[in-house]
């Protein structure tokens, strides 16, 4: 397989992993990642041959160019209306190569009742905890992202953050790799869940402040390389074997 066929493998299993654990409503939601050495992204098409996230393919991929017009892609096919949250955040960032656009319920819950979500958890998951203790952006507008200079404004929102809600609408999650944003989208995700599970049984409360330090100094404050190989992680591994059961 070339390499433009492995990067599409993984956009593919993204989706896959996603739509299989709830994480949207289908069809909707998008995964891209840059292709390298251009100015070019592949992304998951819409369109009348649409195929639902869980089940997407290589071949439910399209090629757009950074002003989010498609390239290539199958009869049928058409770039996502909201491209411009995967090109615009692509821009502004190099350290990125991903982006993820999907709409997981409990995310969008919080967003509406307009309350943040907070560190409740540490061991549990170290992921989550670290998005939000770096600070989690909350897009404030329930629109669609499908303009160039809306996805500019989101991507300007956004910083240096890797993730943000979107009130009433969703997440955009990214990352240095396809696996990357997957696995950040899917912690923050976790942490809303049992956001919503301890709010029902009389309101989550965050850790400390001794245990918030105490995960501090063991993540060092550092984020993850942005360039250069990585083995899949034991977490990527597990998903990926979900899709295979």
């Amino acid at each position: 397989m070339s390499e433009l066929d492995d990067l599409k493998a993984m956009v593919a299993r993204s989706c896959q992993i996603l739509g299989r654990l709830h994480m949207t409503r289908e069809p909707n939601g998008h995964v891209s990642a840059r292709i390298p050495n251009s100015d070019l992204v592949v992304i998951k098409a819409r369109g009348g041959a649409e195929a639902p996230l869980s089940y997407t393919t290589p071949e439910d991929l399209c090629v757009v160019d950074m002003d989010g017009k498609m390239v290539e892609g199958k009869e049928g096919q058409a770039a996502p209306a909201e491209v411009y949250i995967h090109t615009e955040v692509l821009r502004a960032r190099p350290d990125l190569n991903s982006v993820i656009h999907i709409h997981p319920q409990n995310i969008v819950a919080y967003t509406i009742a307009e309350k943040p979500l907070l560190p409740i958890i540490g061991a549990y998951n170290p992921g989550a905890l670290s998005i939000i203790t770096r600070g989690l952006p909350a897009y404030p507008r329930s629109i669609l992202i499908n303009t160039q200079d809306r996805g500019k404004t989101l991507a300007e929102f956004m910083g240096q953050a890797n993730i943000c809600t979107m009130r009433g609408h969703g997440i955009t999650s990214s990352g240095a790799t396809v696996e990357e944003a997957t696995l950040t989208a899917i912690h923050l995700n976790d942490l809303a869940e049992l956001h919503m599970k301890a709010d029902l049984l009389g309101g989550a409360k965050p850790i400390s402040d001794e245990d918030l330090a105490d995960f501090s100094r063991m993540m060092g404050g550092n984020r993850p390389a942005a360039s250069g190989p990585r083995p899949p992680s034991s977490e990527w591994r597990y998903y990926d074997q979900m899709l295979r059961d």
